[in-house]
């Protein structure tokens, strides 16, 4: 079977609902598909007219009544209302059958006549999607919500892949489609979900940003990241210090215990003092060292200068919220960096390790939000990229 690269979208209704983390998780645990692009992003009237055009070229070429529906449902909520767009996240996976995969995952979108019994929750569409339809076998429709959208063929994917990108292209990475009462209250805050979470097809990415949707914040920015070593230092560059005044002295000292025990021979205070300023500085490097690793999947002493700037070998997830007292609402749900001394119900007590493998990263200020915005590029987003690529080359 040939691979294919496929996309779901979330629509604007499961996403206000806050059920986007959910959705998330429903692929990454159950798809042996890989997820190489995620966007979030707000269609123009001329894309939601072109997209719900072709899906009801779909429905006039197969006599399919679900196409015909989803070509009106996307007319009406993914055309902008009032002069304001509505977001929309697309994913993009990769990988052998990705259509048919995708499309069985997301679940049937016209279950005629089901009852409330036969529902099992087993797809994306059972669990978060709605139909409902008049007594009767020719009833009228009264609301449809489809909670997402895929293709149900490559041909389609292609099609309807030409009209995303070309925005996309164009498009910022942080969609700005919401006018606020106090304008000067609302903040920006950074969210990275950790390489430790995608190891192996896993629902807690999805988990996570289920519990970061209880902020009540707004999720208006998205991109899978490879941070490069480059990237890494920048970012962390700021805890390099603190781990040489924190560590130094501490793992000095004990060397310095360690020592005496073994050869038996107290050691002054001078030389205690050396020990901080060489062996204590020696290790809090090698710390900072393993930071830099495990975000980036490569040390930096063994990182050529000419690959410093390469893409990581690890993949992380960057999120942006918006809303008032983001920068405190988001770290309150994330818990203290030590997963241990995180209370209860927080992301770091339920699926932090240790004071680095601690899941997530959230930005502690404004300021320390707009720096790390800068170093991850928030505005850079290969989503587009990666569908031109696909379908020049098919």
């Amino acid at each position: 079977m040939a691979e294919e690269l496929s996309y779901i979208l979330i629509t604007p209704y499961t996403i206000a609902k806050s059920r986007t983390g959910g959705v998330i998780s429903r692929l990454l645990s159950r798809l042996d598909l890989d997820l190489v692009g995620s966007q979030i992003f707000a269609p123009t009237q001329k894309v939601a007219e072109e997209y719900a055009a072709s899906l009801y070229k779909q429905s006039v070429a197969s006599s399919s009544k679900s196409a015909k529906l989803l070509s009106e449902f996307v007319l009406k909520t993914f055309t902008p209302s009032g002069g304001r767009r509505h977001r929309v996240m697309m994913l993009l996976f990769r990988g052998e059958d990705a259509c048919h995969k995708l499309s069985d995952i997301a679940g049937a979108l016209y279950p005629e006549n089901r009852s409330i019994e036969s529902i099992t929750g087993e797809t994306i569409r059972d669990t978060y999607a709605d139909l409902v339809k008049e007594e009767g076998a020719d009833g009228k429709i009264l609301y449809f919500e489809p909670a997402v959208l895929t293709p149900r063929n490559q041909k389609t994917a292609i099609e309807n892949m030409k009209i995303f990108y070309s925005l996309l292209k164009s498009e910022a990475n942080i969609v700005e489609n919401m006018v606020y009462p106090n304008p000067k209250k609302i903040e920006r805050t950074l969210v990275i979900i950790k390489p430790d979470n995608w190891k192996y097809p896993s629902s807690r990415p999805g988990t996570i940003i289920d519990m970061f949707s209880r902020t009540g914040l707004r999720l208006i920015g998205c991109k899978k990241y490879h941070m490069s070593v480059a990237e890494a230092l920048e970012f962390y560059g700021p805890v390099r210090d603190a781990l040489v005044s924190k560590l130094g002295p501490l793992f000095g000292s004990k060397a310095k215990v360690v020592l005496e025990k073994e050869f038996h021979l107290p050691l002054t205070s001078e030389l205690e003092e050396k020990m901080q300023e060489s062996f204590g500085v020696q290790y809090a490097e090698d710390q900072f060292a393993k930071i830099i690793e495990f975000m980036s999947g490569t040390r930096p002493d063994k990182c050529a200068d000419s690959e410093l700037n390469d893409p990581g070998k690890v993949t992380c997830m960057v999120l942006v919220y918006e809303g008032e007292n983001a920068i405190q609402k988001i770290r309150d749900v994330l818990g203290p960096t030590d997963p241990t001394k995180a209370p209860g119900g927080t992301i770091r007590r339920e699926f932090g390790h240790d004071v680095m493998i601690n899941t997530a990263h959230a930005s502690d200020s404004v300021d320390n939000a707009k720096r790390e915005m800068g170093v991850v590029k928030i505005q850079r987003n290969t989503s587009a990229e990666i569908m031109e690529a696909y379908i020049k080359s098919n």
